[in-house]
């Protein structure tokens, strides 16, 4: 069985000047302005390292919660942020570093049941499996 979703752009003129939307096929996203500003500058808009960081960190927090309810375990909250990092290198940019940053408050886990578990997410986390780089992770656990 494969799960097919699809994500679009759309982009027009050159790559300093030119302009561009992102949108989904659930209207979750819908002809959001992406470009050289929203990318390098920090202009308001979206760009692609945190839309990919919003899929990192969404997929991380489910899969958790799945290894978790493997185990036994409900967590009350899972909040995670995933930091992209974009690197100039030889042959122009790479995503070289993904850095998640979580909190998960889980009533009657213990620290070490925890560390095995959200590693575990982070390295079977579809998203995690996508990426040629470092992924990281600062994990905290609150009960």
């Amino acid at each position: 069985m494969s799960i097919k979703k699809k994500g679009s752009a759309h982009w027009s003129g050159s790559i300093k000047e030119g302009k561009g939307t992102v949108s989904t096929e659930s209207g979750a996203l819908k002809q959001n302005p992406y470009g050289f500003n929203t990318r390098f500058e920090g202009q308001p808009g979206t760009n692609p390292e945190e839309l990919l960081g919003a899929a990192h960190a969404a997929c991380f927090s489910m899969a958790l919660s799945l290894m978790l309810g493997n185990e036994g375990l409900t967590a009350t909250s899972i909040d995670t942020t995933a930091t992209v990092s974009l690197d100039k290198d030889g042959e122009g940019f790479s995503i070289t570093a993904v850095h998640l940053a979580t909190s998960v408050e889980i009533p009657g886990a213990d620290q070490a049941q925890f560390d095995k578990i959200v590693n575990q997410a982070k390295e079977g986390c579809p998203v995690s499996k996508l990426f040629d780089a470092e992924i990281t992770l600062d994990a905290k656990l609150v009960s």
